[in-house]
């Protein structure tokens, strides 16, 4: 059974005694992979932001003054803080003096609204939250003052124009002597894409997350000359440590930020930084294709096109190599651990057609049926998995964690997967009620109860629905109390219940009554196929 905590589940001493015997857990934090790298190259370009270059030494030096700043405003060692700021080089500053302090940074995504943050900063028990001023004309500023109309006692920070908030480049002291946490201590807070109502917080500790992206440099071919765009919002798993943007700073390595994902800003970056390293959600990787082919701008030094967040089809998968010169790397992973690389050096029907292998030699894979009884080889099935960078249990979520997680410390992803004999994964689809928007998971769950607070809405089904350019958009079957409102109506109303903009239905259904399985519960799957019907003529008639 798992060592007791008292947050959450951790390592058995069996498997952390096995993970550090085999080097995998190497002993040091966050703080000290930043301290080493300044130490060995501190002239070299770390991050890049615009006009902005930060070299390693500024980076450490800032982390160490802004730690020490924090300190002063009575963040403490273990504190969790609320980190919303979009890709900007004070997310760095911001991350690395919370891991010298020995704080939690929980981190939120620039699309997160009020009903989000405010649950977050109040379920980790958050000391304070950092966000920025305005981004994509959003102010959030004002949604810092909504939650802490809710949570009075929560210090903000933020990161530009501060309004009525203190400013965070106002947080700022001499370097003092800090404890800093273990290796073995919680380092941040990731959120969950999970299947029931707002994300689980996902604990990883320094020991854990730092052996994932070493280990996904040496996969990756990540170096000190490697030089890696950061156009996903960077507080996701997939850029920030597959490898990342952590994984390349602890290889020396220089992270360019885009503040925007379109071609028009990643280009001209990718020209005039010689990025050699790129990572994509599907749609993403579509819109750079079809740009790429008329572009002036010169794409040559990219090496590499990660593709992950969600299954990448084949059709595109075949493309990247003729348009953009680049080897394709399917990525399949999530925050709660696992990652699976397809290899540089693959043959290419593995690289086009496999989401690809696990990181580690103890990564433990399991296929199994409903049962939990293992499928034969080849056959689909429930992928459950643990390893030495997989969490053994969500934060504070016991009950969650007794469904998630087999008694032995397997994890239940919710994939549905089959096995190549050669051990690589393909990825067939989703067991959970989960939506995958582009690479942005929807609880589906969430917003039903959303929906479920109109006062017309009877009872709601929230379902994927295909879609050729995000993969799935989601679709929400109503029925209605009396009179259907309009379904703009609807959405509007959810809009404005402060649910990020990704979760918002992108269709409403009016339906009198929701077809149901065989023990009474609604089908889904009924209602997935008949969005997919209605659709096709759809799309035949355009």
């Amino acid at each position: 059974m798992t060592a007791p905590h008292p947050d959450h589940p951790i390592w058995p001493p069996e498997f952390a005694d096995r993970y550090r015997a085999a080097g995998y857990w190497r002993g040091y934090t966050f703080g000290q992979m930043l301290r080493e790298r300044a130490a060995e190259h501190p002239d070299r370009i770390a991050v890049v932001d615009g006009d902005r270059r930060v070299t390693y030494r500024e980076l450490d030096v800032r982390a160490d003054r802004l730690a020490a700043g924090l300190r002063a405003e009575g963040i403490a060692r273990g504190d969790r803080v609320v980190v919303q700021l979009p890709n900007i080089a004070e997310f760095f500053d911001v991350c690395f003096a919370l891991f010298r302090l020995g704080a939690v940074p929980v981190f939120a995504l620039p699309s997160h609204r009020l009903t989000e943050i405010s649950y977050f900063c109040e379920f980790s028990g958050a000391a304070a939250y950092i966000t920025t001023d305005v981004e994509a004309g959003f102010d959030h500023r004002k949604l810092a003052a909504e939650v802490v109309a809710k949570l009075p006692e929560l210090r903000v920070l933020i990161a530009g124009e501060p309004g009525e908030f203190r400013a965070l480049s106002d947080v700022d002291a001499e370097p003092v002597e800090l404890a800093g946490p273990e290796p073995g201590d919680l380092a941040f807070l990731q959120l969950s894409g999970g299947s029931t109502g707002v994300p689980k917080l996902i604990p990883r500790t320094h020991d854990d997350y730092i052996y994932s992206f070493r280990a996904s440099n040496e996969i990756c071919g990540v170096t000190a000359d490697t030089v890696y765009l950061g156009a996903l919002p960077i507080a996701h798993n997939f850029p920030m440590s597959s490898p990342g943007t952590f994984g390349v700073l602890h290889a020396g390595g220089r992270v360019v930020l885009a503040h925007r994902p379109s071609p028009d800003e990643v280009f001209p970056l990718i020209e005039r930084e010689r990025v050699t390293l790129a990572a994509a959600v599907p749609p993403l990787a579509l819109v750079w294709l079809d740009a790429a082919a008329d572009t002036e701008h010169d794409l040559s030094s990219l090496e590499v096109l990660q593709v992950g967040g969600a299954k990448c089809s084949e059709e595109v998968a075949r493309r990247v190599k003729p348009v953009l010169g680049a080897t394709l790397q399917q990525v399949f992973g999530m925050a709660e651990g696992l990652v699976n690389y397809t290899r540089l050096d693959d043959p290419e029907e593995v690289i086009l057609t496999t989401q690809g292998r696990p990181i580690s030699p103890d990564d433990e894979v399991l296929v199994v049926d409903d049962e939990d009884n293992p499928v034969p080889p080849g056959e689909t099935g429930h992928l459950l998995t643990r390893g030495p960078y997989t969490i053994r249990g969500y934060y504070r979520a016991p009950e969650h964690n007794a469904k998630a997680f087999t008694p032995d410390g397997f994890y239940r992803t919710g994939d549905v997967v089959r096995l190549t004999a050669e051990g690589n994964i393909v990825v067939e689809g989703r067991a959970k009620d989960q939506i995958n928007r582009g690479g942005e998971k929807i609880a589906a769950e969430e917003v039903e109860n959303h929906l479920l607070a109109h006062p017309a809405v009877h009872d709601a089904a929230v379902v994927s629905m295909p879609d050729d350019y995000l993969g799935e958009r989601s679709c929400a079957f109503v029925v209605p109390r009396g009179t259907p409102p309009k379904a703009r109506e609807l959405i509007k109303f959810v809009r404005e219940r402060g649910l990020a903009a990704y979760k918002v239905p992108d269709r409403v259904e009016f339906v009198d009554q929701f077809p149901q399985t065989g023990v009474g519960k609604v089908s889904k799957r009924d209602l997935r196929e008949a969005i997919s019907r209605e659709l096709v003529p759809e799309l035949e008639r355009r």
